[in-house]
C-alpha cells in the first residue's frame, strides 16, 4: 500500500458526507499519495462541489485533482479513468441493492469488482479504524503459486491497514468439511482434517508472522464464516481476495467476495492475483 502513488475516489454528489474521501484522506495523509476525486454523471454538473472539496484538501495539504466523467456505466467510468490516471487503489461507497434489483441486474459494485484491475475499497462504515481489528481471509489449504501470490498480497495489505491506522491484524481460514465419500479416510474425519489443515497453517503461520491468537480456522464455507468473525471481531476492514474472471471464463455469480461485500458490518478491501490485474488491465486499456 505505501507504494500506491495515487488513489481514486469515487464520489456520489447527493452524499454530500463522503465515507470514501474520508477513508482516502486516512490512507493519502499517511501513504502521501495523490487524490483524484471522480463524479460519474452525464446529467448534471458538479464542478462547483469538486472546486470547494479540492480547495479544502489542498489547503490541508492533500495533492488532488478532480474530473466529472460518464462512459456508459458506473463501473465503466471507474475503469476508464483508473486507467487515464494510473491509480493504483479505488476507493468507493457501497450501497447495497435491493433483493429485487439484485435478482434482475448485476449490482454495480461487484461489476467494479470484477472489471477494476487495481485493489478497490468498498466503504460501508462511518467508524474509525484506530484499535480496531483488521481481518485479512485467506484460503490456506491452496498453495498453487497463484493463491499463494494472493495470500501475500492480502497479509502484505493487512499489516499495512493495520500500520497506518494503528490497528490489529487477523487471519481467518475456513477449512472444507469431512466428505463421507473420500477415497481417502482421513478427509471423512473432522479431527484429521483440522489437523491436517493447522499442519498447513504452521508453515504460513511461521511465513507472515501470525501468531495463534491471530489466527482464526474454521470449518465450513468461507461466505459464512468471514461474515460471522467480522460480527465476532467487531473488524472495522475484511481484506479478501477474488480470482472471479469475468473476462476469462464469464462471470463468476456467487463468487465469495460478492457474497461477503454484502453480508458483513465492516468495510471491504477486495484485492486480485497479479495474473488476473494483468488479464484485466488488458482489457481495459483496450477499450
Amino acid at each position: 500500500m505505501q507504494a500506491i502513488r495515487s488513489i481514486l475516489v469515487v464520489l456520489e454528489p447527493e452524499h454530500s458526507e463522503s465515507l470514501a474521501l474520508k477513508r482516502a484522506k486516512l490512507i493519502a495523509g499517511v501513504t502521501q499519495a495523490h487524490l483524484h476525486l471522480l463524479v460519474c454523471d452525464r446529467k448534471h454538473d458538479h464542478s462547483a462541489m469538486l472546486g470547494v472539496l479540492k480547495a479544502a484538501l489542498v489547503a490541508d495539504g492533500y495533492s488532488v485533482t478532480t474530473e466529472q466523467a460518464w462512459e456508459g456505466s458506473l463501473h465503466e467510468t471507474i475503469v476508464m479513468v483508473q486507467q487515464a490516471e494510473g491509480c493504483g487503489l479505488v476507493i468507493k461507497q457501497h450501497y447495497p441493492d435491493g433483493a429485487l434489483k439484485k435478482a434482475l441486474l448485476t449490482p454495480e459494485d461487484w461489476k467494479v469488482l470484477r472489471t477494476c484491475p487495481t485493489p478497490v475499497l468498498l466503504v460501508k462504515t462511518s467508524g474509525s479504524w484506530k484499535d480496531k481489528v483488521i481481518l485479512a481471509a485467506v484460503d490456506v489449504g491452496n498453495i498453487d503459486s497463484e493463491h499463494r501470490h494472493l495470500h501475500n498480497t492480502i497479509i502484505d495489505y493487512g499489516y499495512d491497514i493495520a500500520s497506518l491506522a494503528k490497528a490489529h491484524l487477523h487471519v481467518i481460514s475456513a477449512h472444507p468439511s469431512p466428505m463421507l465419500s473420500a477415497a481417502d479416510p482421513t478427509f471423512q474425519l473432522s479431527e484429521t482434517i483440522e489437523a491436517r489443515y493447522r499442519e498447513q497453517c504452521k508453515a504460513f503461520q511461521a511465513e507472515f508472522d501470525v501468531d495463534d491468537e491471530h489466527l482464526h480456522i474454521a470449518e465450513g464455507p468461507a461466505d459464512v464464516l468471514i461474515p460471522f468473525m467480522v460480527h465476532k471481531l467487531e473488524a472495522a476492514v475484511t481484506v479478501i481476495g477474488t480470482v472471479a474472471r469475468s473476462g476469462i471464463s464469464g462471470t463468476l455469480i456467487g463468487n465469495t467476495a460478492e457474497v461477503v461485500l454484502d453480508a458483513v458490518e465492516s468495510d471491504v478491501l477486495v484485492l486480485k492475483p497479479q495474473e488476473v490485474e494483468d488479464h484485466l488491465d488488458e482489457i481495459a486499456s483496450k477499450h
